[in-house]
């Protein structure tokens, strides 16, 4: 269930929390550029945010708050990553705040969510990664639809977003590239394969039918109209299980398997960095970490003095 802020006497009350997020996801879409579902996601932490203050004004809240705030959802088992998320939320809202409602405080600010341990990102082998996008369609829309998608996400390691976000004109068959409008509306261009560039002409076939004239998003619903992130997390957990494959499969588990089979076959981070529109290469690196995961378990299986030492025998 989804937190529901307090229930606000004036709708339109300048001083109530409704009214100042309605304000602050308009900045986010208007100003900032972002997603619709980066901007959606800023707003559900707000929502915690403001039930967690219950009616203590906003304007009032301070910085030791804000800290038994972040204490009270880690106790109740919230991650370090997801509990750096809301931080950055809550102090780009205040921001916000300071700049355009006469604020002259962030709470937020020195405030560091508890680290956790790091978690790699579980990856496909080479195989089920195959056997995950070679899906059987006869010649069924929906479902050559959806191969499109999962052969684009792992030829080119696309976000969700930027998945459902993809229009018409981004896509350059002749190039074999497609132009992919990131996070903070960063445009980059990346490769396609020859196997989603197939695909995606397939379905573009049959898409035609099913669109009205003016419709630009390169993957609609049965409805005609763009497809909405839910339905595509829905449908890869369906077809992940059908296909046979036992880990739960999503959306970012072909782009993590993207980055970790190119980087294993041409070890080039940068490359890669790049691919996959990190603005940083620490965060491409953890994929360097899994790689040598798969080589350390190659040579504890090869190499004749990798093994482990047997109880009771001496070593040489």
């Amino acid at each position: 269930m989804r937190d529901s802020p307090p229930p606000a006497s004036e709708p339109n009350d300048p001083t109530q929390p409704e009214f100042l997020l309605l304000g602050f996801v308009a900045f986010l879409n208007n100003e900032r550029q972002y997603s619709p579902l980066t901007a959606e996601n800023y707003a559900r932490d707000l929502l915690r945010l403001f039930k967690l203050a219950g009616t203590t004004p906003l304007s009032t809240l301070n910085n030791f708050q804000i800290r038994r705030y972040i204490a009270q959802l880690h106790s109740s088992g919230l991650g370090g990553k997801s509990l750096a998320r809301l931080l950055s939320a809550w102090r780009s809202f205040f921001t916000y705040l300071m700049r355009d409602h006469h604020y002259t405080d962030n709470p937020c600010i020195g405030i560091r969510a508890p680290k956790s341990a790091r978690q790699l990102p579980h990856v496909l082998s080479p195989d089920e990664a195959v056997r995950m996008v070679d899906i059987p369609t006869n010649d069924e829309a929906l479902a050559v639809r959806d191969k499109a998608m999962y052969e684009l996400l792992y030829s080119s390691g696309l976000r969700l977003a930027e998945l459902v976000g993809l229009n018409l004109d981004a896509l350059d068959f002749s190039d074999a590239s497609v132009r992919v409008i990131g996070k903070g509306r960063k445009s980059r261009i990346v490769p396609l394969g020859s196997h989603a560039i197939s695909a995606l002409q397939t379905w573009l076939l049959l898409r035609t039918p099913i669109v009205k004239a003016d419709e630009v998003a390169v993957f609609v619903s049965r409805a005609g109209k763009r497809i909405g992130a839910r339905s595509v997390q829905v449908r890869i957990k369906a077809w992940g299980i059908k296909q046979g494959l036992i880990s739960n499969v999503h959306p970012h588990l072909l782009r993590h398997s993207f980055a970790s089979h190119v980087l294993q076959s041409s070890g080039d981070l940068r490359a890669v960095q790049e691919m996959l529109g990190h603005a940083s290469i620490s965060t491409t690196q953890v994929y360097t970490h899994l790689d040598f995961q798969a080589l350390s378990k190659v040579y504890d299986a090869a190499h004749p003095r990798a093994h482990k030492k047997v109880l009771g025998k001496k070593s040489s």
